[in-house]
């Protein structure tokens, strides 16, 4: 890889570190795990010096910028500015007009939450140096890396940290129980690496069984009451994990594996009624992924039963639309609580108040 990184995202960087970096790089995007670690390789490119941007001043930076390492024969110093959003907007004359130069003495490295594409500054990093994209989710907006990219990430940059193996399944079940936040799921990994033997590897079964503990039971009542209709049993058990220290955006992953599940297992025996093909409700539930044996098909099926045709069905949408008003609108603190109860009563008035009749196994209820 050439020095001209140009726009890359941190999973290939980290994953494939080039050989030379460019002079100045902007890292940006809101996994803030991501975001350490593209640091901390950078940090290891020879002489560093670390700033904090809401406190910078474009003097304290433009000598030390000017200014060649002592040290690192044919190097490069690198000068960091951390959380560097606020130092951007007071300086951006400044920092336009030093990435203009096509050489500097030192490398510019900005950590940002965001960076906007129609800005010179961006548009000076893609033409002449680089941008790090450390962006996993977020919304309908930017490119953000598709499951398959998550997938080896984990099993490859993330999984090796910490001299584990992770299976594909696995990898997949963990992302939907615990959602995108790569700190927390290096955080996981790390955990369930302690439960391996040497050469055992992390499979489906065992995250299922580690991931889940005392919390996972909880979210399973948290499911388990939603589907039938009991919106303050809901709310007791989400209250427990909150007050646990559970923040929001990682719990609603995990209250919609299961129920994200049902509305997949309604979706697909509707496609087949539409196209008058025959189905089978266990067919259905198996290919939404409930195939760990016949007790698991039943209990989805009960759990159908009694939630009823019109609430499954409106289960993906829903899912979908509390995912992006978190990860946007609702995703200040209060504003994201206040959300995740809302979807709770919302699943459980519906559910209570199916209209659907039960109609199994021939149709989903």
């Amino acid at each position: 890889m050439v020095s001209r990184m140009t726009l890359i995202h941190a999973f290939e960087l980290l994953e494939s570190p080039p050989e030379k970096f460019a002079d100045a790089i902007a890292v940006f995007g809101n996994d803030t795990t991501l975001r350490s670690w593209v640091f901390q390789l950078l940090s290891n490119q020879g002489d560093v010096t670390q700033f904090d941007g809401e406190q910078a001043k474009w003097s304290d930076l433009r000598d030390e910028l000017a200014t060649a390492s002592l040290f690192d024969f044919g190097g490069k110093r690198t000068i960091l500015l951390r959380n560097a959003d606020k130092f951007l907007s007071d300086c951006r004359p400044q920092v336009e007009k030093h990435l203009a130069k096509s050489t500097t003495a030192s490398r510019f490295v900005l950590e940002l939450d965001s960076l906007a594409s129609n800005t010179r500054v961006y548009k000076a990093l893609l033409k002449q140096h680089a941008l790090v994209d450390c962006r996993i989710s977020d919304g309908n907006k930017g490119p953000n890396p598709s499951l398959a990219k998550r997938r080896s990430f984990l099993m490859g940059y993330v999984a090796r940290r910490h001299s584990a193996k992770l299976t594909p399944d696995a990898a997949d079940v963990l992302m939907e129980m615990v959602g995108d936040d790569i700190g927390i799921l290096e955080t996981e990994i790390a955990k369930l690496a302690l439960y391996c033997e040497p050469k055992q590897s992390i499979d489906q079964a065992l995250v299922e069984d580690v991931v889940a503990g005392w919390q996972g039971k909880t979210v399973w009542q948290i499911t388990d009451a939603i589907v039938a209709g009991d919106a303050a049993e809901a709310l007791r058990h989400l209250d427990k994990l909150l007050g646990g220290g559970q923040p929001p955006i990682a719990l609603l992953p995990q209250i919609a594996w299961s129920l994200r599940r049902l509305g997949m297992a309604t979706a697909v025996y509707e496609q087949h009624e539409r196209s008058g093909r025959k189905s089978r409700l266990e067919d259905a539930l198996s290919y939404a992924g409930f195939n760990r044996g016949p007790s698991d098909i039943q209990k989805a099926k009960k759990q159908l039963s009694r939630m009823g045709r019109d609430t499954a069905r409106q289960l993906l949408p829903w899912l979908l639309d509390a995912d992006l008003r978190l990860k946007g609108t609702h995703s200040n603190e209060g504003r994201d609580r206040f959300l995740l109860e809302s979807l709770v009563i919302r699943l459980a008035k519906e559910a209570t108040q199916k209209k659907t009749p039960v109609k199994l196994p021939a149709t989903i209820a």
